[in-house]
């Protein structure tokens, strides 16, 4: 399948696209609202400005992938692979990434409150100036990540390793530590 004929079989209001394989192609500003890709392979695929909001990308590979400025409210990216993958400034208001690879990824800028981060990569990411407020971090690696001047407050960190983390002006508010306590 190619991106014209994934948009025309959408618009005719077919959704489910698991599996389908769309390896470095364009789909910037494409609306692709409560898609299913469930297994879908976007390695190097351009989503920027994308509306993915109430997508399924469940164990999706969007390694290198640009996602820059994309619209993803509650999109499920449940183990997926999001390795050196941009998602800078997108909107990722409560999705799902537990058990995700992003590694490398460039979360610069993105608004990811209530998002479910439990259990994921985040090994050298970079999340300077993220919104993080009521994020589930739990049992995440942080290890080497960038979270300078990240907004932090009444987040959970349970269990997650920030050890090499840059955590320097980070907004720590009411989140939970690693350790158990309550940052005041």
């Amino acid at each position: 399948m190619d991106v014209q004929e994934l948009l025309r079989r959408y618009a005719l209001g077919e959704r489910d696209f698991s599996n389908v394989n769309l390896v470095h192609v364009c789909l910037t500003n494409a609306n692709l609202v409560g898609a299913h890709l469930t297994g879908a392979h976007l390695i190097q695929a351009d989503l920027r400005g994308a509306d993915l909001t109430a997508a399924h990308l469940r164990q999706a590979k969007l390694n290198q992938a640009t996602l820059a400025d994309a619209v993803m409210i509650k999109i499920c990216l449940i183990s997926a692979e999001l390795v050196d993958a941009d998602l800078s400034g997108a909107n990722l208001i409560n999705a799902n990434f537990s058990g995700a690879d992003l590694s490398y990824v460039n979360l610069g800028g993105a608004n990811l409150k209530g998002a479910d981060l439990s259990n994921t990569n985040l090994t050298g990411a970079d999340l300077r100036g993220a919104d993080l407020s009521g994020a589930n971090l739990k049992e995440a690696n942080l290890d080497g990540a960038d979270l300078n001047g990240a907004y932090l407050d009444n987040s959970d960190l349970s269990g997650a390793n920030i050890i090499g983390a840059n955590m320097r002006r980070a907004g720590l508010s009411g989140a939970k530590m690693p350790d158990g306590t309550i940052h005041e």
